[in-house]
Formats: C-alpha cells, structure tokens, sequence
C-alpha cells in the first residue's frame, strides 16, 4: 500500500516560524538518499498518518521526482497535540528492507467468552524483511483458536505472506490465555482455633484449677 504526500523542499538555515501557516520541517535520508530538508503541511499528514500508520509507503512528491519512504520518528511538543518534525527513511527500490509492522487482532476467544480466562496480547508489533512491494500494513491475528486456558498463538501460527519474512522465535507468543488464580480460603471461621497451640497452656490449666479451688474456699 503506497500513499501520496505533498511536500516543499526548503533550506536547512529556515526556521519554522519562517514556513508556511500549519507546515512543519522534516528530513529525508537514507542509504541511497542524501540528507534532504522539506516541510509539508501538518494537518493533512497527521490523518494520512493515523489512517495509513507508519509502516506505510509513503511516497513524496513536490521534488525533482518522487521519493518513496516509511515514517522514521516523529516528534511532538510537550502536549503531543501536535507535531513540530518528521524523518522519513527513503527505501530503495528491489531491495529487502526490515520495518516493524503493528498486529491486528480479529474475532472472539472462545476461552475468554466461556469464562475460562482473558487475553493477553503478548505482541503488538513485529518486524518483518521484505521487499517494499511486499509490505504489509498490519498482520491480521485472529483470536478465535484460543478455545481453553493452554491456547496460545506463536510466531509460527503468524499468517503466510508473500515475500515476507518474521524477525522473531518462532515460538515467540503473540496471545495466550491467562487463567485467574483460585483465591485461597481466609476465612477466619473455618480455622480450626482447638488445633492451635497455646504457649504456656499447662500452666494457664494449673491458673484456672487455683483460681477454682479458691472461689470453691470461699
């Protein structure tokens, strides 16, 4: 999946107050690509960023000629409201490349629904080599093979793609299923007290027959 951003070259000595109205700087550079300052419009890239996430090819235009690229880092002011810049990593063309690719859970556990546990999702994201073309924007997992509290979902049970590759164990766990632990019994009445001992009970016996023999005196 390929996106298409607007952005405007500019000088490395402009500051962002000297951009254009809601345009912030960025930077693109990579193995093949010398470092290259632009700035591009922050609104319209925040939603191609939510929508798209950041394991998407983005291509550049606006330039001599187009660059494709991931999203590097992003930074944001001290509010996260909004962005003040941007690195992009320019990928090349017919060569492998490793990215971290967000997972997406799908469907219901059937072990979650019946009571048995809840679960844990123990990935969220995985990295992945691939060509550019291969890339995909998320990993589809679905949880309905979690039936009872020994299910689990590995590396291994990832689905097939093209061309793709997981950097991870295969027996790495993306989900399982965490099972509550049984709740010892506190309660002080079915503590048997007679079981306990009493320190210094032969003498607290011979007290007791004194103080009866005295009362008997009396």
């Amino acid at each position: 999946m390929t996106t298409t951003v607007a952005v405007t070259a500019r000088d490395t000595t402009t500051s962002r107050a000297a951009l254009p109205e809601g345009h912030i700087p960025a930077v693109v550079y990579g193995p093949k690509q010398e470092p290259l300052s632009i700035s591009l419009e922050e609104k319209s890239f925040d939603k191609i960023r939510k929508d798209a996430g950041e394991s998407t090819i983005i291509e550049l235009t606006g330039l001599v000629e187009p660059i494709e690229v991931l999203i590097k880092h992003i930074d944001f002011a001290p509010t996260r409201i909004e962005m003040t810049h941007v690195d992009f990593y320019a990928i090349e063309r017919g060569k492998e490349m490793t990215v971290t690719v967000g997972i997406e859970f799908t469907g219901q556990a059937p072990a979650e629904k019946n009571g048995i546990g809840s679960v844990t999702k123990a990935m969220q994201e995985v990295d992945v080599t691939c060509l550019p073309r291969h890339l995909p924007s998320d990993i589809m997992v679905d949880i309905s093979s979690l039936v009872d509290g020994h299910s689990k979902i590995t590396v291994a049970d990832l689905p097939a793609l093209e061309g793709v590759t997981y950097e991870a164990e295969l027996t790495d766990a993306v989900a399982v299923i965490s099972v509550a632990r049984e709740e010892v019994d506190t309660d002080p009445e079915a503590v048997d007290m007679d079981a306990i001992p009493v320190e210094g009970g032969e003498a607290t016996e011979a007290t007791e027959e004194a103080v009866g023999e005295d009362k008997a005196a009396e």
